[in-house]
């Protein structure tokens, strides 16, 4: 069969390469892909967002299914728009997909399918919310509802802070936010601050079904240390070491079925990855967060491991056909180092040419995902701020470490900027 792939970073590289070596699928076609991408599949020049573009593509490719990538088309209806059509989606709707563009709507799910996650209180009016967030009593998470392109989420450490932390965010959601919240005014959400160390873990869903992929651990800071502003990820490792197969099978249990048991039961079925971003406490995991759709960069991590066919895995999904079905991941580890353009994540700078060094140097154990790339007149250049995910395949973290940074040091471009200890606290 035929694929089409919606996206074009290197979450969506990593799902065309992993569907590109399915016996399953005879091509990939990708919108609007990259020039990574290009090597695995054939773009289209069709924006993700261009929802009525997306479905005239499927109209005219005809795959077999479409797996639409990033949050905001599925914010935006694509899948609903997608499935009017008659065309298979690997994604949720747009109503199940707010577990992601609603984050007042999450916690209120979870706390519906008793689903473990930290204490909170949601505000619409921000001066309630600073008001609020100064008698906290102790350092406080403020969210503001609705997607904000990863710059919704500040964590202040005193009451001052969560102060500030709301006219921030309130300022941001002002200027419009991305796919912020459809229900009007801005809302905010107060958590606690939870402490422990944090694991991302994708759970594949047809609906009432859900099988778990190996977990993964994302570094979010812009420097070495976890300083600096949060970005949309610099990196990360799978599976992490310091995370019991007991914690992992209690993650399935009390977070991944539950959530999808609960949006069924509600008749808002979950086809597609629920990603569930948490945080290891003394008490056990707890929900941060949940998304939509695979995370970037995990996915980069994630799927080199897998042994199983990626395309049966969501042809299942798609197809209500989970039950009963496991996913076999190789008993090795990755490390996925991201390479940003200078200025990331504030001041981009892009159009700075890329040297690549030879594929066959690198060995089959390391894999160059593009991100923010782009050819102009043959030359590979910077576009973006997230450029290139290097992941590197090992017996052990630090040999998967080792070969990434090596591959890392072979690619040049002006103001490059990564992060040098990916990996290196997983253990603990």
């Amino acid at each position: 069969m035929d694929v089409l792939v919606i996206g074009s970073g290197g979450r969506e590289h990593a799902i065309c390469w992993a569907l590109a070596k399915s016996p399953r699928v005879r091509r990939v076609y990708a919108a609007p892909g990259n020039p990574g991408i290009a090597t695995v599949a054939q773009l289209a020049p069709v924006a993700a967002n261009d929802i009525q573009g997306i479905v005239d593509l499927a109209d005219q490719l005809r795959p077999g299914m479409v797996v639409v990538g990033p949050e905001a088309p599925l914010a935006m209806g694509a899948v609903d728009a997608l499935a009017a059509r008659g065309h298979a989606a690997f994604g949720p709707t747009r109503a199940a997909a707010r577990i992601e563009w609603s984050k007042a709507f999450a916690k209120e799910l979870m706390m519906r399918a008793g689903v473990p996650t930290a204490r909170y209180e949601v505000y619409e009016d921000p001066e309630e919310a600073q008001a609020a967030a100064s008698s906290w009593g102790g350092p406080v998470v403020v969210k503001l509802d609705g997607l904000a392109a990863g710059k919704g989420v500040i964590v202040a450490d005193s009451p001052a802070d969560g102060v500030e932390a709301v006219r921030e965010l309130a300022a941001y959601s002002a200027q419009a936010a991305p796919g912020g919240a459809a229900h009007g005014a801005p809302r905010f959400i107060l958590e606690e601050k939870l402490e422990g160390y944090e694991v991302s873990v994708f759970g594949i869903s047809d609906g009432r079904h859900v099988v778990p992929l190996v977990p993964a651990q994302d570094h979010k800071r812009a420097y070495d240390g976890d300083e600096g502003p949060n970005t949309g990820g610099m990196g990360a490792v799978a599976p992490v070491p310091r995370l019991s197969a007991e914690e992992f099978a209690t993650i399935a249990s009390t977070v991944l079925e539950p959530a999808i048991r609960q949006l069924a039961d509600e008749g808002i079925p979950f086809v597609g990855t629920l990603f569930a971003g948490l945080m290891i406490t003394a008490e056990g995991p707890k929900v941060l967060e949940f998304n939509c759709r695979f995370g970037d960069p995990e996915t980069q991590a994630v799927l080199p491991l897998m042994r199983a066919d990626f395309a049966e895995l969501v042809e299942a999904a798609c197809r209500g056909g989970l039950d009963g079905m496991t996913v076999e991941f190789e008993r090795k580890y990755s490390a996925c180092v991201v390479m940003a353009a200078s200025g990331y994540p504030e001041r981009v700078v892009t159009g700075q040419p890329i040297v690549l060094p030879d594929a066959a140097a690198l060995g089959d154990d390391t894999l160059l995902f593009h991100a923010g790339t782009a050819l102009r007149e043959g030359q590979l250049v910077t576009a973006g701020g997230r450029v290139l995910a290097v992941t590197a395949i090992g017996d052990d973290l630090e040999e998967a470490r080792g070969r990434a940074y090596s591959a890392v040091h072979r690619i040049q471009f002006d103001g490059a900027h990564f992060r040098t200890d990916i990996g290196r606290a997983a253990t603990g």
